[in-house]
């Protein structure tokens, strides 16, 4: 109902504008056929507004959702403070928002560069992607953002500048992060010393850089703890806070993933180290029903699987800052996923796969629905 008047209201702004044009040469009886051409080409006009709103959504045209910014700021303590560098440190945040030496095992940040920001090296992105500094360097980083215009950010998907930030900051998956942890974050970040680090901003290309714009939803009410009071129910709350879906699930040619195959692995992603597909996580035979809580705490704190290392596109040594009683949680959801059969098999020569579509080890294993 809200995108349908949306749209009403796109096409509405162009019949008004036709119309004022219209209006300014009729009275000049003179101009027939230049009449005539003119509503033609407002009939032109009025139909690619149809199919541009269909196609790119109405807020390509009428901009972001995004809600005004507020004198909101978020108290220190020490409680929040140990909170927000758990967090920052063990669901990514300082992750994507730092440099790295990517030749070391463990991706280690370059010293003295925690949270200055880099240009994020995945290879397939749909343009230069730059996750800012978040530092509190007022010249280059993000020392003149006020905590809304963070918190904004972080959930809802608006930058300070009020543009759409595009869908690798994960702002969909943060929206269900509970108020308390937003504010531990933002309470941490603000002691990050000032790095001095100027970086270009994100150029997305068309027609993603319109699209876009439709995903961005403000946040109006209070966002409480959620229950995590047995492994499963923490697990499922991180594997979504973490986005794990996002990487773990096949997606078709427009990027958008391949329903009934969630976990299932077998999406193929690039990066200057090399390319490989995600493994399936769900405990059928072809994914992982062999781990055990040991075998993947040790996988996320060590980046290897027994003599196997992982490779460096999965964020091990990310995740491996959690702690063993939040790991143990994301094993016990997985365990509980639908079982879907999906051999991916990173060792083997790419061939394709019939069940979606993509070119990855053990692909022809498979089988189409």
């Amino acid at each position: 109902m809200i995108a349908t008047t949306e749209a009403f209201a796109v096409l509405l702004t162009l019949g008004f504008q036709a119309q004022i044009i219209v209006n300014s040469i009729l009275g000049d009886p003179m101009k027939v056929a230049l009449r005539v051409a003119l509503i033609l080409v407002i009939v032109l006009i009025v139909c690619l507004g149809v199919v541009g709103v269909k196609v790119l959504g109405p807020r390509a045209f009428l901009g972001p959702r995004s809600r005004p910014l507020t004198a909101l700021t978020f108290d220190a303590n020490a409680d929040r403070l140990q909170r927000g560098r758990y967090l920052a440190n063990s669901i990514g945040c300082l992750y994507c928002h730092s440099p790295h030496d990517w030749s070391k095992h463990d991706d280690p940040i370059l010293p003295g560069m925690t949270g200055g920001g880099q240009q994020l090296p995945y290879i397939g992105l749909p343009g230069k992607v730059f996750a800012p500094n978040l530092t509190s360097d007022k010249e280059s980083g993000a020392g003149n953002w006020t905590d809304d215009m963070l918190a904004r950010a972080i959930r809802e998907g608006i930058g300070h500048d009020g543009r759409a930030l595009f869908g690798i900051m994960p702002f969909a998956h943060y929206r269900n992060m509970p108020d308390e942890d937003l504010a531990s974050i933002i309470v941490y970040l603000r002691t990050l010393p000032a790095v001095k680090n100027p970086l270009p901003k994100t150029e997305i290309i068309f027609p993603v850089n319109y699209i876009m714009r439709n995903d961005p939803q403000p946040i109006t009410a209070p966002i409480r703890s959620p229950d995590v009071s047995d492994p499963v129910k923490r697990g499922k709350f991180l594997v979504n806070l973490t986005g794990c879906a996002d990487c773990h699930t096949p997606v078709d040619n427009h990027h958008v993933p391949i329903p009934g195959l969630d976990f299932s692995g077998g999406q193929v992603l690039q990066a200057p180290w090399g390319t490989v597909a995600s493994a399936n996580l769900t405990p059928d035979p072809s994914g992982i029903p062999y781990y055990d809580e040991a075998m993947f705490i040790k996988a996320m704190r060590t980046g290897a699987v027994g003599t196997r290392e992982l490779n460096k596109t999965m964020p091990w040594s990310v995740l491996g800052n959690m702690t063993d009683q939040d790991l143990a949680g994301i094993l016990a959801y997985l365990k509980t996923l639908k079982p879907i059969h999906h051999r991916v098999d990173n060792s083997e020569p790419p061939t394709l796969c019939p069940l979606d579509g993509s070119m990855h080890g053990a692909g022809n294993e498979n089988k189409g629905e």
